[in-house]
């Protein structure tokens, strides 16, 4: 791959924002597992190794199971795997991941408002636009495994 710029050298501001919104999210209302989770699979969706590798890891240190992140890519038939409310939280990330196709269901919305607050859902797209957002950067920057952005 041809070696691209560094946001961190050329765009430090814009970096800044970004962790800005890492910031609120370490203290947002959801888990870090389910955020955790929110990162894997929308990583998965954009083939993001970069993130797919930092995710998988945290995901494990703050006691994610090998079993559920094996299972995340097929979560739909990965039956008794993910709780019903972990399931609306990747319906969710993969709707607005894919926000191209149809964006976030009326039904998936509905089902969300069974089992979260308002705040709670803000929350859960903030972290779904922000993941999103970092796979792209790496993914247009050609970052390696390993490499550092920040």
């Amino acid at each position: 791959m041809q070696k691209r710029l560094n946001i961190k050298e050329v765009a430090p501001n814009a970096l800044k924002a970004m962790i800005g919104l890492e910031t609120y999210l370490s203290k947002c209302s959801i888990s870090k597992s389910t955020k955790e989770l929110i990162k894997i699979r929308a990583s998965q969706v954009n083939g993001c190794a970069y993130c797919i590798n930092i995710h998988t890891q945290d995901a494990i240190k703050n006691g994610e199971t090998n079993q559920r992140i094996f299972l995340l890519n097929a979560w739909r038939e990965a039956e008794g795997i993910f709780t019903e409310e972990e399931k609306v939280v990747l319906a969710i990330t993969e709707e607005i991941t894919l926000i191209h196709q149809n964006g976030l269901s009326d039904e998936t919305y509905s089902n969300a408002l069974q089992f979260f607050s308002e705040t709670q859902i803000a929350d859960i797209i903030t972290t779904v636009i922000t993941i999103n957002l970092w796979n792209r950067v790496v993914l247009s920057t050609h970052l390696l495994i390993g490499q550092s952005l920040a």
